[in-house]
Formats: structure tokens, sequence, C-alpha cells
């Protein structure tokens, strides 16, 4: 299937080559992801996220992380969206807050509800409620569910 492949990482490049290689499954996303794990930069072992959003809207996300910084066990999680709703995103970061080493995002994607305007509103509104000191890129899409065109915008702080 035709998917966009989002990821904060290198493993953009793991996720293409295996479908690419094995097909689409509907778990080749997942698959491919459990060959991988967590940025080799102790001590904060920075999490993988990764995103891959189909021409319908569904997508599925996912972050792989230390347990709580022990570099021996990868975590490894899957959420999907088979019928996204209306007006709302979802949203994994990479660190929930400060510290040292800085503590890995906990729990479920977070819900954004209230998604009004075009995608400029939406961009600007998702990347000014992140915390200035932590946020380095921001990846948007709106899709028309009627017709599938998608609109794209990216903000990176180093750009």
């Amino acid at each position: 299937a035709d998917a966009d492949i989002i990821t904060n990482g290198d493993q953009t490049d793991t996720v293409y080559n295996y479908v690419k290689e094995n097909g689409d499954d509907g778990y080749s996303f997942e698959k491919a992801l459990t060959t991988r794990e967590f940025e080799p930069d102790g001590p904060n072992w920075t999490p993988r996220i990764s995103a891959a959003v189909n021409a319908d809207g569904s997508f599925k996300m996912s972050i792989l992380k230390s347990d709580k910084g022990n570099e021996a066990q990868c975590l490894r999680y899957f959420y999907e969206y088979a019928a996204p709703i209306e007006g709302e995103a979802r949203i994994i970061h990479t660190y929930n807050d400060n510290g040292n080493p800085i503590p890995s995002f906990e729990g479920e994607p977070k819900t954004v509800v209230g998604i009004e305007g075009d995608i400029d509103a939406v961009t600007e509104m998702i990347w000014n409620s992140l915390n200035a000191d932590n946020k380095v890129s921001l990846f948007v899409r709106f899709v028309n569910r009627e017709t599938g065109e998608t609109t794209t915008k990216i903000v990176n702080k180093n750009v």
C-alpha cells in the first residue's frame, strides 16, 4: 500500500526497504521496526518515533525506547488508527520533560482536539504548544477524506 513514512531518524529507510522487499502484509511497519532500537546515544537513549500515513488518512505510529534508561531493554509500542476522527491529531514526542538522563515519552499518543483552520494555523498552534527548549521538528498532514488529497507542512527549528 502507498504510505508516507515519517520518522525522527534513519529508520525511515528501514521501513521503506522492508516493505519494498517483503510487500505490505498489513504488519510490515511493525516487522521492520522490530529490527531497530532506540538511538545509541546514552545516557538519554533517544527514542525512535515513526509513523506511516495512508492516503485514506489511516495511520500507524510507533515509539522504540529504552526501559527507563536501561540500555539492555528496548520497549516497542505500536498504535494503529484505522478510522481517524476529523478534528483530532495524535502526537508522540521524544521526551517527557527535562532530567538527567532525560525521561522518555510515556503512555499512549497524546490527543489534540479542536483542530480548526487551515494547515498553517494548525501547525502554528501545535508548534507553539510544544516546550520551546525541547522542540526540534513537527510534521503535520491534512488529508481530504473525500478526495484523498493531502497537504503537508514540516517545521524544523534548525532550518
